[in-house]
C-alpha cells in the first residue's frame, strides 16, 4: 500500500457532504483552486479510533478558508461529524486524515467571488512521517535557501496550500543532498521551522523555540509545551538566531504527520538525542493514544 498512487487506493472520500469511491473523488483541471493555489487544508491522525483534537484542527480549517476570503460551507460540527464518519467508513484504527478545501471551476481568472467551495476528507494508513530507525537516533536537518515570507506578503497563519510550494522546494533541495528534511530562516534571517514541523530546542534543562509570527503555531506545538510544562520544564518563547544552534545540546521536531521527532544535526550544528526529547517523544505519544 505504501508505494500505491493516492488516486489508486481503495475504500471511499468524503466529498461536499456524501462519499464517493475513491478513484472517483476527482476535480476539474480547471478548478481555481490548482491554478491560484486557493485551497485549504488540515493533517490530523486517529489514534485507536479517535482523531487527536478534532475540534482544533476544524476549527483551523474554518479560520484558513476565512483567511483566504471563503467561507467552508459546513459547520464545525458537520465536518467534524463527517471526519468521524469516514474514519469509520475506511474501517482504520490508527490513520491518517486529510480534510481540503478548495474553490471551484465556476470562475478561470484571479477573480473568483463566483466560485462554489468544495470540501472532501480523505483518510488513509500513514505511519510515522520519518523512518522510525533513524527517527530514534534524530534526523537530520539542511538548511533550506527558502525563507518563510514577512507576514506583510502572505496569509501567513492560514494553512493554505499554495504557501507550502517553498516547503517543497526545500525539502528536495535537502533530500538531494542526503538529508531528511530542512530547517527554514524566516524573512529576517531568524530560525523559524522546517518544511511541515515546529523546532525546539534545548539546553541546560530549558526549552526553547522560536515565536510563531509569520509561521502556524502548531496544534502539535501547542500540545507539546504544555506537556513540557506539566513536567515543570521552562519553555522559552523567543526569537532564534542561527548561531545560537551551536550551543543547543538537543532539538526536536513537532507536527501531526511528525509528532515528535528528534534531529541530530542541522547543517554545521550536531545535537544529541538526550532526556528532555525522549521524555517528551513518550508523553505525546501516552496523550494520544488516552494512555
Amino acid at each position: 500500500m505504501a508505494g500505491l498512487s493516492f488516486d489508486q487506493r481503495e475504500g471511499s472520500i468524503w466529498m461536499n457532504g456524501k462519499f464517493v469511491p475513491w478513484q472517483d473523488a476527482n476535480l476539474h483541471v480547471l478548478s481555481h483552486g490548482l491554478h491560484y493555489g486557493s485551497g485549504v487544508f488540515e493533517g490530523e491522525r486517529a489514534y485507536n479510533g479517535k482523531i487527536f483534537k478534532l475540534q482544533e484542527h476544524t476549527d483551523r480549517l474554518i479560520n484558513s478558508g476565512k483567511m483566504l476570503g471563503f467561507d467552508i460551507p459546513y459547520s464545525a460540527d458537520e465536518i467534524n461529524q463527517a471526519c468521524i464518519d469516514t474514519l469509520a467508513e475506511q474501517g482504520f484504527s490508527d490513520a491518517y486524515v486529510r480534510p481540503v478545501a478548495w474553490r471551484g471551476s465556476e470562475m478561470m481568472a484571479i477573480s473568483a467571488q463566483q466560485t462554489k467551495i468544495n470540501l472532501a476528507i480523505a483518510i488513509w494508513e500513514w505511519p510515522s512521517y520519518f523512518d522510525p530507525a533513524e527517527k530514534l537516533k534524530g534526523i537530520r536537518l539542511d538548511i533550506a535557501e527558502w525563507k518563510r515570507p514577512d507576514p506583510a506578503t502572505i496569509p501567513c497563519f492560514a494553512k493554505a496550500t499554495g504557501l507550502y510550494m517553498i516547503c517543497t522546494l526545500s525539502k528536495h533541495a535537502a533530500e538531494a543532498k542526503g538529508y531528511t528534511d530542512a530547517l527554514m530562516f524566516d524573512y529576517r534571517g531568524h530560525v523559524s521551522e522546517a518544511t511541515g514541523a515546529n523546532v525546539f530546542f534545548i539546553k541546560d534543562g530549558e526549552i526553547h523555540t522560536p515565536t510563531p509570527d509569520c509561521f502556524l503555531d502548531g496544534i502539535t506545538r501547542q500540545t507539546v509545551i504544555d506537556l513540557a510544562k506539566e513536567r515543570q520544564i521552562k519553555v522559552n518563547v523567543r526569537t532564534i538566531l542561527p548561531d545560537e544552534m551551536e550551543g543547543f545540546e538537543e532539538c526536536f521536531l513537532t507536527g501531526t504527520a511528525a509528532e515528535v521527532t528528534p534531529v541530530s544535526e542541522i547543517g554545521p550544528y550536531n545535537f544529541h538525542v538526550g532526556d528532555i526529547s525522549k521524555t517528551l517523544m513518550t508523553d505525546y505519544e501516552k496523550l494520544v493514544r488516552g494512555e
